[in-house]
């Protein structure tokens, strides 16, 4: 039987990524001191990690674009990740960062409830188009946005230009297989029932699923997979093996207003 635990293991391949969680929370920090608008902790439901965070441009926003981010849906938050906003934000976009209830004390499809719920409340706020991006679990939940089982309301989703999935996991079902599980607690049903792969993509959506070139062989199967399956359903799809990015470098170009992984995003 295949060695899923580490099929999933990023940092145990990545020298040094011990120390990344830190110094993404110490950049983050350091971004939302340096004089960016930043409106914090707004909330879209009742739950203590049910807030987002919208980054605004220095002039009238172009749209909204979104960064979901990942932690394998157990650890992180919208906090560590705000720099990240910079490549968008520069180039005219508001950029809504959400949180959510890490698991076990949510289920991963209560979880995409929740981003559904803060799409809805980010897109309230902000006028014009919709760019989703997500790393990881986060491009797991915003591709579950485009889904034919959509928790968003038909208004915004039909504003929804482009969904990003970076690194995502589109396909869950391997995840019960592994010792994450003792967390994640999925069954059979919910793992199909979450996968994006196992769904019809709502309408003909664009999506683009965007892997480093360095990761763990499932991340660019998890990759490929999407973008072969709803190729044949409709969506207008990509694949994009980006170099010898591993798991953690591939959104460095986030930060950047002119790299390919932006433009991708908001180009």
């Amino acid at each position: 039987m295949k060695d899923w635990d580490d099929a999933f293991a990023n940092m145990a391949h990545v020298p040094g990524s011990g120390e990344l969680p830190g110094r993404w929370a110490a950049d983050a920090a350091a971004y939302r001191a340096g004089g960016v608008k930043v409106e914090a902790d707004i909330a879209y439901g009742d739950a203590p990690r049910e807030r987002l965070d919208i980054v605004w441009p220095d002039e009238t926003p172009k749209g909204l674009a979104v960064f979901v981010h990942g932690g394998y849906w157990m650890r992180l938050s919208k906090s560590d990740w705000t720099h990240y906003a910079e490549g968008a934000r520069a180039r005219g976009w508001a950029v809504a960062l959400p949180s959510y209830t890490l698991t076990p004390e949510a289920r991963i499809a209560a979880i995409t409830a929740q981003i559904g719920r803060a799409l809805a409340v980010a897109a309230d706020r902000v006028a014009g188009p919709i760019r989703l991006s997500g790393h990881s679990a986060g491009g797991h939940l915003v591709t579950r946005m485009i889904c034919d089982d959509t928790p968003l309301p038909p208004d915004v989703l039909a504003r929804i230009e482009h969904t990003l999935s970076i690194s995502g996991l589109h396909d869950l079902r391997p995840l019960m297989h592994t010792a994450m599980n003792d967390t994640l607690q999925l069954d059979a049903a919910e793992a199909a029932a979450e996968s994006a792969v196992l769904h019809l993509p709502a309408g003909e959506p664009r999506v683009t699923a965007w892997v480093g070139g360095g990761e763990r062989p499932e991340f660019i199967r998890q990759a490929r997979i999407l973008a072969t399956v709803w190729e044949g359903l409709d969506a207008h799809t990509a694949c994009l093996v980006d170099g010898d990015h591993n798991h953690f470098t591939v959104i460095e170009g986030l930060r950047a207003p002119d790299s390919a992984i932006t433009r991708m995003f908001v180009g």
